[in-house]
């Protein structure tokens, strides 16, 4: 089964831009996901094809209108009725691995990419739509995030990794940051690579390896480290 994405954005010529190249690319020249894009404005129905219009109530910038947002969406719902439908925005829930992970093993993925001032709130309402952030920073537009949705999910498909382990043994995976890696030289400006690695020990180089994602964890993430041990508990 192909993994099947579908990007609804104003400027489709952004796509697939840098996911034509390396894992991905050469997944997409496989077969192994597919990419369609369908330009929002095209649903407009003015003559002047306009997507958007001044704020109800006053304020600064534009709102993509709800109508052609609609209209948008449900003609992306007939083209794949059981992919979820996410929506690009800063006020959405923080994307997660767990998430991304649910997305990959699933048929594929439809994401709206907003500009301007957002998205008229009544398309919420009116459809089944995901709101998600990947941080708290304001992009120009929802395109840039779509590519991190997108990258993050390919990756994982079956054949895209060389090694099956790669997609497990990161941050995020385990509810932990992932451990330092290192490789050669062996001493790099009188730096060395910690001997517990050099040993040829297994297990103490997975106890060493759990014990430095759990103190880069707790020292760099107290909001993941705090969940992890919620989760254990």
């Amino acid at each position: 089964m192909t993994f099947a994405a579908t990007i609804l954005t104003l400027y489709p010529e952004m796509f697939p831009g840098p996911l034509r190249l390396s894992l991905a690319g050469r997944a997409l020249e496989e077969q192994k996901w597919s990419l369609d894009t369908i330009q929002i404005r095209d649903f407009a129905t003015d003559k002047h094809k306009n997507v958007d219009d001044t704020p109800a109530g006053g304020g600064a910038g534009m709102v993509l209108k709800v109508d052609v947002l609609a209209a948008a969406v449900d003609h992306a719902k007939r083209m794949q009725p059981m992919a979820p439908i996410l929506a690009m925005t800063p006020r959405g829930k923080p994307i997660s691995q767990t998430r991304i992970r649910e997305l990959s093993d699933g048929p594929g993925v439809t994401i709206l990419c907003g500009r301007f001032e957002g998205f008229d709130e009544r398309v919420f309402e009116g459809r089944e739509i995901e709101e998600v952030s990947v941080g708290d920073i304001v992009l120009s537009g929802g395109e840039p995030a779509a590519l991190i949705i997108l990258d993050a999910c390919i990756r994982l498909l079956p054949g895209v990794m060389g090694a099956a382990s790669s997609g497990t043994e990161e941050s995020f995976e385990e509810g932990l940051l992932e451990y330092p890696q290192y490789t050669r030289p062996q001493e790099w400006e009188g730096r060395t690579i910690p001997e517990v690695l050099r040993s040829g020990d297994h297990a103490k180089i997975a106890a060493w390896r759990k014990q430095m994602s759990e103190d880069h964890t707790r020292l760099r993430r107290p909001d993941l480290w705090d969940r992890y041990n919620g989760d254990r508990d």
